[in-house]
C-alpha cells in the first residue's frame, strides 16, 4: 500500500501536529479546518497560537473545503470525539473516494456508548477504519521531541502500511490489529486522568496518585477484556503508556480539569474552557461497564463528580469506604 498523499481533517493543535508529522515523513499533506477567523489567520501566517513558535512546513497545503481532500491516499480525522459521527458523514458526502480513515480522537460517543470506530462505521460504512493513539502531547510532537504511539486497524496490512507512511525520525509508530483494544485504552484513560487531577488538586500526595493509576488501570483492563482487547495492547502505549502520561501532567486537559475540581471549582468552571474528553466519556464508560457487569468504582466516582452530584472530597470518601477485597 502506498500512502504518498495524506489528508488531515481538523486544524486544532493535534491536527496541526499530525500534519507536521506527515510532512516530515516526506508526504504531500492537505490540511482542512472549519471556516473561522482562526483558520483564516492560519492560512495567512502559517502559525497558530495553539502551537506557539511552530510554523507549518511548505509541504502542507491548507484547504478551505472538504472537497479539497479529494484524492488523498489516507485521511487523518482529528475532530473531537463527539463530532466524529457528523464529520465522517460530512466527509462521505464531500468525497467520491473512500480512503482509509484514521481516527485520532480518544473517547466514546456519549449518546450511543459506541467506540468511535463503531460510530464512524455507522455514519459511512465504506471507509476502511484505523485509530491512532498513545502517550503524546501535540506540543511535543510538533517540536519534534521523541514520541511513540500505536496505529491500529482490523486489517493488519493496512495498519502496517499507514504506520510506515507516517513514521519519522522522532515519531515512532507501532502497528496493531487490535482496534478496539487501542480505542478503549485511549478513551478510558481520559476518565481516570480526571480522578488523578482531582487528587492532585486536593493535595492528596504522590501515594494516592500512584494508587489511582494502579487501580484505575485494573478497571481499564477488566473493561477492555469484555471487548476482547488483548492484555498486551492494554499494557502497551495506547493503554498503560497513555494512562501514565495523562495522569501525571498538567499538560493533559483531563488532568487539568480534574485538578480544578479538586481545588474546589465547579464542573462548569473547571478546565479553563478547554475541551476535556473525559467529561463526555465518563457517563458512557460507566453505563457500558454496568451493562457488561464490570466493576469500575473510580470511573463511577468521576462520572458523579463531573455531573456535579458529589464533591471531590465525597468521591475520595466513597472510594476509601469500599469493602476491602483481594487484588
Amino acid at each position: 500500500m502506498v500512502f504518498s498523499r495524506i489528508g488531515v481533517a481538523g486544524a486544532g493543535a493535534w491536527g496541526l501536529a499530525l500534519a507536521i508529522v506527515a510532512a516530515r515523513a516526506g508526504r504531500e499533506v492537505r490540511l482542512w479546518g472549519r471556516p473561522s477567523a482562526a483558520f483564516a489567520a492560519l492560512v495567512a501566517s502559517r502559525h497558530s497560537p495553539r502551537l506557539p513558535g511552530v510554523a507549518l512546513p511548505d509541504e502542507i497545503a491548507l484547504v478551505g473545503g472538504l472537497g479539497g481532500l479529494e484524492g488523498v491516499d489516507a485521511l487523518l480525522l482529528v475532530a473531537p470525539a463527539q463530532a466524529t459521527r457528523a464529520t465522517v458523514a460530512a466527509l462521505a458526502s464531500a468525497l467520491r473516494a473512500r480512503p482509509p480513515l484514521v481516527l485520532c480522537a480518544k473517547g466514546f460517543e456519549t449518546a450511543s456508548g459506541l467506540l468511535l470506530s463503531e460510530a464512524a462505521a455507522q455514519a459511512a460504512p465504506d471507509f476502511p477504519l484505523a485509530a491512532l493513539s498513545g502517550p503524546s502531547f501535540a506540543a511535543d510532537v510538533a517540536a519534534g521531541l521523541p514520541t511513540a504511539v500505536t496505529l491500529a486497524a482490523s486489517d493488519a496490512a493496512l495498519a502496517a502500511g499507514l504506520a510506515e507512511a507516517l513514521q519519522g525520525a522522532n515519531f515512532r509508530i507501532y502497528d496493531s490489529d487490535d482496534l478496539s483494544g487501542v480505542e478503549i485504552g485511549g478513551a478510558a484513560k481520559n476518565v481516570l486522568a480526571i480522578a488523578c487531577g482531582a487528587a492532585a488538586g486536593m493535595g492528596l500526595g504522590a501515594s494516592a496518585s500512584a494508587a489511582l493509576v494502579a487501580r484505575g488501570f485494573a478497571e481499564l483492563t477488566r473493561f477492555g477484556e469484555t471487548y476482547g482487547a488483548r492484555p498486551a495492547t492494554l499494557m502497551g502505549l495506547s493503554g498503560l503508556g497513555d494512562l501514565v502520561l495523562t495522569c501525571a501532567s498538567p499538560q493533559s486537559r483531563n488532568f487539568a480539569y480534574g485538578f480544578d475540581l479538586g481545588r474546589g471549582l465547579k464542573a462548569v468552571e473547571a478546565g479553563g474552557g478547554r475541551l476535556a474528553e473525559g467529561v463526555f466519556s465518563a457517563p458512557a464508560l460507566v453505563r457500558l461497564a454496568r451493562q457488561r457487569h464490570v466493576e469500575m468504582p473510580i470511573a463511577a466516582a468521576v462520572a458523579a463528580l463531573v455531573a456535579g452530584r458529589i464533591t471531590a472530597r465525597e468521591a475520595v470518601d466513597l472510594l476509601l469506604s469500599r469493602p476491602r477485597t483481594h487484588e
